[in-house]
């Protein structure tokens, strides 16, 4: 894969991550997540090299035989960074690390990996190939279990009645994928309409994060980022929701650890949100860590 081919993939706020982060000749950065590869060419570009994490084996596949120069890839949930990067790390600390959260463009256009709710689909969501489906998870909830991940992981105001007519619909074997699955929403959703938000759109991204177990990968992640980056080394975080950024905001602000680079975090311009309408919801936090010890503040399981 080269730069080129890289570029298929349009990074979120390129130029506020590279200043963020620094890269440079002989510097050394993890990718968390390499995804399309659109930052980590950004970094490699300016002489550093990457170690890129990506837990999705259709994403390493991309890169199997001949990754760009200085890229090693590695197949790992990076909640698990310090296990999977050591052999190459081999006692050196990283410059930085980078997270850019969430499902990848790659993932939402690959229909059959069942996130979009636009193209049928079994019903998966797993960002890697381990741990139940989302058709599995669903078996095993009852209607207060759903309704609580539904409004806990999507926001979701109507989450009860949502999770009453998906339950009704499992038990009737109607959930055969993910257009039914979309339909049940929408006929269960008020007027049929969110305000100009797709009905489902909500409930299969709490689906989606419960499925994956997103929240707590990131926190077991940023710990990991937190033991590995010497004292003026560089986190930046990319998030797309409110409950992703949360978590980021009071780990850099409340942990001594870390000494954050704005008070606000920085998202896209007007001219990258229309060349790039993913990047819409984009928030980067960028923080430097400190020599202090890691002192992380208490963050509820539930993230309210």
């Amino acid at each position: 894969m080269t730069v080129v081919e890289a570029r298929g993939h349009i990074p979120v706020l390129p130029a506020e991550v590279v200043t963020g982060l620094e890269p440079g000749p002989g510097k050394l950065y993890i990718d968390a997540t390499l995804g399309g590869g659109g930052h980590a060419m950004l970094l490699l570009e300016r002489g550093a090299t990457v170690i890129g994490l990506d837990q999705d084996p259709m994403v390493i596949a991309r890169y199997a035989g001949k990754p760009p120069a200085g890229l090693s890839v590695v197949q790992a949930n990076f909640r698990d960074m310090e296990a999977a990067t050591a052999a190459l790390l081999d006692g050196r600390p990283p410059d930085g690390v980078l997270f850019d959260l969430g499902v990848s463009s790659f993932q939402l256009d690959t229909a059959e990996r069942g996130f979009s709710f636009h193209a049928d689909a079994p019903l998966d969501m797993r960002m890697g190939s381990s741990g139940p489906t989302a058709a599995e998870v669903l078996e095993n909830l009852d209607v207060e279990e759903l309704a609580e991940a539904l409004y806990r992981y999507g926001d979701e105001r109507h989450s009860r009645r949502i999770a009453r007519a998906i339950i009704s619909a499992r038990d009737a074997g109607a959930l055969t994928g993910t257009v039914a699955l979309s339909e049940v929403i929408r006929r269960a959703y008020p007027g049929g309409h969110a305000r100009g938000i797709h009905p489902a759109r909500r409930s299969f991204q709490a689906l989606r994060i419960l499925v994956n177990d997103e929240l707590g990968a990131l926190r077991n992640g940023l710990a990991a980022a937190t033991r590995l980056l010497p004292p003026g080394g560089r986190l930046a975080v990319i998030s797309f929701q409110s409950l992703e950024d949360r978590i980021v905001k009071q780990t850099l602000r409340g942990d001594p650890a870390w000494r954050p680079l704005s008070k606000r975090p920085v998202t896209p311009s007007e001219l990258e949100q229309l060349e790039n309408p993913r990047s819409r919801s984009a928030k980067l936090r960028v923080a430097e860590r400190t020599g202090a010890a890691s002192q992380p503040p208490s963050v509820p399981d539930d993230d309210a």
